[in-house]
């Protein structure tokens, strides 16, 4: 019997999908899962009539593929992937490649590729986007590790990924656990999407008053110009549902969002590299706030909101919350790609910022219109330094910022939170502002811990001290780091 072109560990959702798809597209696919049942129930239900084979034991499925073995994991992340890959490694051998396709934290893909390169073991951290619908018919796919193994998994990864304009929507990206970094950033952006979104949505509901019905049909009109996305799409389809009394069913669903944790990771890298990844870190301060709903309840009680109703062009109001949105998700973008340029340069990245966009064009939830905007700013200049001083989206925001401060004055207005909306205007003010207030915290720093600061009549790198009170000395501590 031919020998299986790969082996897949794990067989829930998305594992069962990327087996169909590789089976689909001409490739071998051999499957264990911990539970037989669940590969049995597999085997004689979705893959029946398929070549894909199943086996009973771990030894049994590495006997089963062709050399170098590739083994695709799709456990849950943390020890479960050590655990399986403790009970690979004995039937293994130097050259053989381990893919890791869950939800991985990077440092702990850093650590597996190292651990493993050791063992002449190749290993690939690949991040996966797309949701199980992705898996069955074309992901985003992101691998990064070992680049020896890539041209061993490149035709299957590309095979089954989506294609955009002909171009598969898997390129290889860099270094160690570079791949699952650069899907844990796009998992930040989509909590900035969905966030953004989400305010949007408010702000018609509660601002302007408008039914669920009207607000549909904005999402619709929104999908077929420069906010056309996924999560734009399923927006639209999900105000269109109404429950069995025929009410729109997103009006039952509680107030109070869930996470796993990818959008946290996002926001702890931020903090570790020193990047001001400020509108992901407000959408998932969002959903921690959104968790609170018993004191919610209590306080809303207490401090009353403004009065309802809206008597202004309410049209108008519609498009500036447009705009908003537009400039508050090239800001989330902005945000993404700066914190990637910066983990690029502390661990030693190879990144390409355009082939990124690329991969995230289809397939993936944050696919959306503007990722073509994205790739064409870094075809055209690979050293940006960021997506705001690129022409076109300079253009962009030039145009959506009066828009984007009508919302933003309508929120506070109306006591409607907006998180996302203001801490991206409140970034992009930051951003394009040559002088701000830190030379007062600077002051500040050195008068109560003799911190030292820079001077602008002086080079940069040239540390000073004051004797603030007069009676301190000259002693300082050692120079800050900005």
């Amino acid at each position: 019997m031919p020998k299986a072109d790969i082996g897949l560990i794990g067989l829930a959702v998305m594992g069962q999908n990327l087996a169909l798809n590789m089976n689909d597209r001409g490739f071998k696919v051999a499957v264990y899962n911990r539970t037989a049942a669940t590969m049995d129930a597999f085997l004689s239900g979705p893959a029946n009539g398929t070549e894909i084979i199943g086996r009973e034991d771990i030894e049994g499925l590495t006997a089963a593929l062709q050399r170098p073995r590739k083994l695709l994991l799709m456990v849950r992340a943390g020890d479960p992937v050590d655990r399986v890959i403790e009970l690979l490694l004995p039937h293994l051998e130097p050259g053989d490649i381990i893919l890791d396709g869950g939800n991985s934290r990077f440092i702990d893909s850093n650590r597996r590729a190292r651990e493993l390169a050791e063992m002449g073991i190749h290993f690939i951290g690949c991040g996966i986007s797309g949701g199980e619908e992705g898996a069955r018919h074309g992901p985003s796919i992101m691998p990064g590790g070992d680049e020896r193994a890539w041209p061993e998994v490149k035709p299957i990864l590309q095979s089954i990924a989506a294609r955009v304009d002909g171009e598969p929507c898997c390129q290889w990206v860099g270094q160690d656990g570079s791949g699952h970094y650069v899907k844990m950033v796009h998992n930040g952006i989509e909590y900035g999407d969905m966030q953004l979104i989400s305010e949007a949505y408010q702000l018609m509901r509660d601002g302007l008053g408008m039914p669920v019905d009207e607000i549909q049909t904005v999402f619709q009109q929104w999908n077929t110009g420069v906010l056309d996305s996924y999560l734009i799409e399923i927006t639209a389809n999900i105000l269109g549902v109404k429950d069995s009394h025929g009410a729109p069913l997103v009006d039952s669903i509680l107030d109070a969002a869930g996470q796993k944790g990818t959008g946290k990771w996002t926001g702890i890298s931020a903090l570790d590299l020193g990047v001001p990844l400020t509108l992901i870190g407000e959408s998932v301060f969002a959903r921690c706030l959104s968790a609170l709903k018993d004191e919610r309840l209590r306080a809303e009680k207490i401090y009353h909101k403004p009065a309802a109703g809206f008597d202004g062009d309410r049209e108008a109001a519609v498009r500036s919350i447009h705009d908003a949105l537009y400039a508050s998700k090239i800001i989330s973008y902005a945000q993404g790609y700066m914190l990637m340029r910066q983990a690029a340069s502390e661990y030693g990245w190879n990144l390409s910022y355009g082939n990124i966009a690329l991969m995230w064009r289809g397939g993936c939830i944050i696919r959306s219109r503007f990722l073509g905007n994205i790739k064409d700013a870094f075809s055209s200049n690979p050293e940006l330094d960021n997506l705001l001083l690129d022409d076109f989206f300079t253009r962009a925001v030039k145009t959506a910022e009066p828009g984007w401060r009508r919302t933003a004055v309508l929120g506070i207005e109306r006591g409607i939170p907006l998180p996302a909306f203001c801490s991206a205007l409140a970034f992009f003010d930051g951003y394009r502002n040559g002088r701000l207030p830190a030379n007062l915290i600077q002051a500040q720093r050195d008068y109560f811990g003799a911190h030292t600061y820079e001077r602008v009549d002086r080079p940069r790198g040239e540390f000073h001290h004051t004797d603030w009170t007069g009676s301190g000395g000259p002693a300082a501590s050692s120079p800050y780091e900005a």
